[in-house]
């Protein structure tokens, strides 16, 4: 067992960043983070080549992927499949999410 103490806790971008992204952990089959997005951020994220899960711990947005927007918010949990163009919109309070890859991020490339 492993706890992952710092998982989902919201984390200012660097200079000059419009978002942050923290690994917390990487196993053979998964890997887990924390994607924050400032209010008025912009998510620049690009398609992955593994599948993703994102549950919304706190903030406001809305969700873009596959033509479809989503409202966004604590308890949103959303599936999006490999390779699907995705992302965070109309960020209006501070974005914090939990994501987790099946099997681990850029483990495909």
């Amino acid at each position: 067992m492993e706890h992952l103490d710092a998982a989902a806790e919201h984390t200012p971008p660097a200079a000059g960043r419009s978002n942050h992204w923290v690994e917390h952990l990487r196993v053979p089959a998964l890997s887990v983070g924390t994607y924050s997005v400032p209010a008025g951020g912009a998510d620049t994220q690009q398609p992955h080549t593994e599948d993703e899960v994102y549950v919304v711990m706190s903030g406001q947005a809305t969700f873009e992927a596959a033509g479809r927007r989503s409202p966004a918010a604590p308890g949103t949990t959303l599936y999006v499949p490999a390779g699907e163009e995705h992302r965070f919109v109309d960020v209006t309070e501070d974005l914090t999410v939990l994501v987790v890859f099946a099997p681990p991020e850029y483990s495909r490339r």
